[in-house]
């Protein structure tokens, strides 16, 4: 279906917790279904840029420590080296780490993910701590094993402060400085990723506009808010991206997350069309962009929030797993087929002929 609609590029995450399901015992069927995976992209001309850490931790880990335990990185590292021996041939790019921001966010200061806690600011950041090295140690065994580009893939919405404000201490500017840290360790790297969705603004009385509060459930979706609550502003993804080749001293980009939830497919067009155009700008201003990842292909599990919120550009029905394409699939597919952001009239007439087949 991908190759079908035109796309080159796959991220997908591969599962800790399925290849290592107790500690140092490595599942060789879990692998070899990862390898039957990765080289079905390869097959298909797709490139599998692959998520080696993406929230889960194997349960064994989770009732040591998890992210706090003091080995927590050794054991990173160890299963970074165990995978990349095993799959490493047939990855495209590696992305040691999806978010590390939220990791210490959701489950020490939220409690939305586990082990549940709310307001446990000291263990928010010695979770940090333990991330930044696990990064380090994991990205140097892909490399051990591999000739891979490696990176970070970093939660980065639009910060914006308006009428004088000044940056205070609420949970995206916290969540801020530690993408910060990780830019710093990101300038070492093969390129960093870019994941955005929204802007946040503040002004001196706090924040202005929609914001999300997570385990309120959804909102009412509108013209100019999405399923999450949040604002729909696709061109926050210019401003990340040249956030980041600032902080990284240029270290190349990929566009590893941009989507938009909702149920209004041709909204989603418009959404990523001002997105590519975002994209288009920052080359033209010398900007080292080297990927533009949709998320997602299929409606997922939006992790706290189920099924509700419809990120894909391919539905999936829950009882009988059927996919169905949405127009904006073929739309993004015939721009990767001509290599050019065509306009809008030629991009309804690729829909149209997609789906008279």
């Amino acid at each position: 279906m991908m190759a079908g609609f035109g796309f080159n590029a796959f991220r997908l995450g591969i599962e800790w917790a399925r290849i290592e399901p107790e500690e140092d015992e490595f599942s060789n069927a879990a692998l070899d279904h990862y390898r039957a995976v990765l080289a079905a992209c390869r097959e298909h001309r797709i490139a599998p840029i692959v998520t080696f850490h993406h929230y889960t931790l194997p349960r064994w880990l989770q009732k040591r420590g998890g992210f706090l335990l003091d080995q927590f990185p050794r054991f990173f590292e160890r299963y970074c080296d165990r995978a990349a021996a095993a799959l490493g041939d047939q990855i495209a790019c590696a992305c040691t780490i999806n978010e590390p921001e939220g990791l210490g966010e959701g489950g020490f200061i939220l409690g939305i993910n586990p082990p549940g806690r709310k307001g446990d600011v000291d263990g928010m950041w010695r979770v940090v701590d333990n991330l930044l090295q696990a990064h380090r140690l994991g990205a140097a065994a892909i490399r051990s094993r591999t000739n891979i580009p490696v990176g970070v893939t970093l939660a980065l919405p639009d910060i914006q402060y308006e009428d004088g404000a000044q940056p205070g201490d609420g949970q995206v500017e916290v969540n801020a400085r530690i993408s910060d840290r990780f830019f710093e360790l990101a300038r070492r790297d093969d390129f960093v990723g870019v994941q955005t969705y929204t802007r946040n603004r503040f002004g001196p009385e706090g924040p202005r506009g929609p914001h999300v509060e997570w385990g309120k459930g959804l909102p009412q979706e509108t013209d100019d808010i999405t399923q999450l609550g949040q604002e729909n502003y696709p061109a926050a993804l210019g401003r990340t991206i040249r956030r980041a080749w600032r902080s990284t001293g240029g270290t190349p980009i990929l566009v590893t997350e941009n989507g938009i939830a909702t149920d209004d497919d041709a909204k989603r067009v418009r959404y990523i069309g001002a997105a590519l155009r975002e994209v288009l700008a920052c080359l033209d201003e010398g900007i080292d962009v080297r990927s533009y990842l949709y998320w997602t292909l299929l409606d997922n599990f939006e992790w706290s929030l189920g099924y509700r919120p419809k990120f894909g550009l391919v539905s999936v029905d829950r009882k009988t797993f059927a996919r169905t394409p949405k127009p904006s699939a073929y739309w993004l597919g015939a721009i990767a087929q001509t290599r050019s952001l065509h306009d809008d009239a030629r991009a309804r007439d690729s829909m149209r002929s997609n789906r008279n087949g």
